[in-house]
């Protein structure tokens, strides 16, 4: 996954690396020059293709990248002169070089010099020493590698255009200039008393009133904001490259700039300079304690670990464990009602994570919301797999997941069907279940539901930045290494799609104000991950991410049975989420043209998570329904001619839940003479780690 490892284990990841050189000897880019001994890298000919005109000082997209570093330069001292700035500029400060020096640099290395290269170019080099010295770099899972990778072939494809780019390079400074006059015209007339309150904000990283009033903060703040939609935009706009390195681009630069902000240094942070005097530096002894301990556990702390247990204030909705095989707990929960509907449900939720996202609180509880509604309710928790499991298959987890859980939950509700919902990656492996029973004539399984649950991968949304065939290569090694992939790896993957939110902002409450993880259930059970069985992840990443076999009819088989979603008939209620950076949602909608059923498709508001545990009582956020029978053409027009209806989904889906379920019944009994309770729920499997 894209996280910084050690050095032992990024020298068996060459991929990376070798991309970052490629990517100049794609057309257009001149081909790499090689460099022996200490002979210095030729310039450019005047006329050569890789650049502009020598002598024409073309500002390149790095400069912009140096224009927040002024500031510190100025104030702070000691970062004017970063490492290796004489190597090509001088003693200019690496951001004042002109196109011709880094050109002359940047353009003098082959695959093998990929180091040397690095260590030439000024910037680069810049970043490579500050990084590999920081010991933040063994808890921020940042991938430095595609970073610079990304920032060269920017600056390659700028050199193209050199006209482009100085024009783009004067509005970005008139900007600035513009931004600043502002900020200190606004802080002179709060002078004279004759200014309104502080400017609006929406970045959360900027919110202390210092970033607003004070000139001096806010003229920094604006220039770092312009020079990162700068940078953004160079990497944006170039429309003959193809849309997904374009956007693998843009995601690196995003780290980048992320990465660079100025609310991350304790010397441009008003916030941590200002409790660091309120506590007469106590807060910077807290923060180095607090980086001490995240350097002895080798991650990064996002939450208070000590304030949920399942079982304790998280997962209390009251059951048993009715059923275990080595793979899955049954749980069934205990009725609140006399009576329940016919036709009990049977919860599929992801393995990559633990399933209590469903039954957090009682407040937000997806399961006890059901089970007050008359629902019988089953719940497969999933064990979290060791070293000695790598050879669970996927063929595995759908025998002794579903088709196991279906039996089960039939023989003690007598019940003839079952109506399952599968989340996430659930959904994937409910599916191709439907599609293997539906071969065979079974009938077990009646109407379905899936949330936030991809079948065609074509669109992945941003974890295609972490599912290339590198990535996933380097991924098999790991797991032929240990025989699982470490749960680490993937929530490094995860953090990094919302890395201001799940990373930085922790970086600055630990480190730079010295405060304690917060105590919030939806971070701790975001750190409570499972690690992935070798054989089943691997297949899992082949057929989906890598091929896309599951939309190409008897592509997959499981159990000898070829896999055709268009062989599944039965009724089906999907949702996808408005904001989901997993599974986007117009991949969510997918299911309504690739099963032969009808389906009910809906949007909630937000993400992948809150678009999905949103209880009614709450009364937020809204959700988008297409009535009729007709289905439409593609995703586009569904949006176009849905209608947008306050409040949860989940009442939605109830209707549709009890018009699918039969009439009502006695509530069964918890367990029964062949499947007796074993334990209380949660069980035991989710208490592992």
């Amino acid at each position: 996954m894209a996280t910084m490892k050690s050095d032992e284990t990024r020298r068996k990841r060459p991929p990376a690396a070798k991309r970052a050189v490629d990517a100049s000897e794609s057309p257009g880019q001149p081909s790499p020059q090689k460099v022996s001994g200490d002979t210095a890298p030729r310039s450019p000919a005047p006329h050569d293709d890789a650049g502009p005109p020598v002598g024409m000082g073309i500002p390149t997209p790095e400069a912009a990248l140096g224009l927040w570093m002024s500031w510190m330069t100025q104030n702070v001292g000691g970062m004017g002169k970063m490492p290796g700035a004489s190597a090509a500029g001088g003693d200019q400060p690496w951001w004042a070089m002109n196109a011709d020096a880094m050109s002359g640099t940047l353009l003098a290395s082959g695959v093998e010099q990929f180091q040397r290269f690095v260590a030439a170019d000024p910037m680069l080099a810049s970043i490579d020493k500050v990084w590999n010295a920081n010991p933040l770099r063994e808890v921020i899972p940042v991938d430095w590698a595609e970073a610079v990778r990304a920032l060269r072939i920017v600056w390659l494809r700028s050199m193209r255009d050199p006209a482009k780019t100085l024009t783009r390079s004067a509005e970005l400074n008139m900007q600035i200039w513009t931004s600043a006059v502002e900020a200190w015209n606004a802080a002179g007339a709060r002078w004279w008393g004759v200014a309104s309150g502080a400017p609006a904000g929406g970045d959360k990283r900027f919110d202390a009133p210092e970033w607003h009033s004070n000139p001096v903060y806010r003229t920094l703040k604006e220039m770092y904001l312009l020079a990162s939609d700068f940078l953004l935009r160079q990497g944006l706009e170039d429309n003959d490259m193809d849309p997904q390195e374009r956007e693998r681009i843009a995601f690196h630069l995003r780290q980048f700039v992320d990465a660079m902000s100025p609310s991350l240094l304790l010397l441009s942070n008003p916030v941590a300079l200002r409790r660091a005097m309120e506590t007469g530096g106590a807060s910077l002894a807290d923060g180095a304690r607090n980086l001490l301990h995240d350097l002895r556990e080798g991650r990064l702390s996002m939450v208070d670990a000590t304030a949920f247990e399942p079982g304790r204030n998280l997962a209390v909705t009251k059951g048993k464990v009715v059923y275990r095989n080595r793979l899955i707990e049954l749980i069934q929960y205990s009725p609140t009602t006399e009576q329940v509907q016919e036709v009990p449900i049977l919860f599929m939720p992801p393995w990559i994570n633990k399933f209590y996202i469903l039954d957090m609180q009682p407040k937000n509880s997806m399961v006890k919301y059901l089970v007050d509604q008359g629902f019988t309710v089953f719940m497969v928790s999933w064990k979290n797999p060791d070293a000695s499991m790598e050879d669970i298959t996927f063929e595995d987890y759908m025998n002794l997941g579903p088709l196991a859980a279906a039996d089960v939950v039939r023989d003690i509700t007598g019940s003839k069907t079952v109506n399952p919902v599968g989340y996430c990656i659930g959904g994937t492996l409910l599916a191709m279940t439907l599609s293997y029973l539906a071969e065979k004539g079974d009938e077990r399984f009646g109407a379905a539901t899936f949330m936030v649950s991809m079948q065609d991968f074509s669109r992945v949304g941003d974890t295609a930045f972490f599912m290339d065939e590198p990535q996933i290569d380097f991924i098999e090694q790991q797991m032929m290494e240990r025989g699982y992939l470490d749960s680490r790896e993937m929530a490094n993957m995860f953090n990094l799609l919302r890395s201001n939110d799940l990373i930085w902002s922790n970086v600055v409450n630990n480190y730079l104000l010295g405060g304690k993880p917060p105590a919030f259930d939806l971070l701790y059970w975001n750190s409570d991950g499972t690690r992935m069985a070798r054989a089943a992840h691997s297949w899992y990443l082949r057929n989906t991410y890598v091929e896309n076999n599951l939309i190409k009819p008897g592509k997959i088989q499981l159990g000898g049975v070829p896999i055709d979603l268009g062989r599944i008939k039965l009724d089906i209620y999907a949702v996808g989420a408005e904001k989901d950076h997993i599974v986007p949602w117009n991949s969510a909608w997918r299911i309504t043209q690739l099963t032969g059923g009808k389906v009910r498709f809906v949007m909630a508001t937000s993400g992948h998570i809150a678009g999905i545990i949103n209880h009614p009582a709450g009364k937020k956020g809204s959700y988008s329904v297409l009535e009729g029978e007709k289905p439409a053409e593609s995703p586009e027009k569904w949006l176009e001619a849905a209608e947008r209806n306050d409040g949860s989904w989940w009442t939605d889906w109830n209707r549709w839940l009890v018009a699918h379920s039969g009439g009502k019944v006695a509530a069964p009994p918890v367990g029964n003479a062949n499947y007796p309770a074993l334990c209380d729920a949660p069980g035991t499997y989710v208490l592992e780690k």
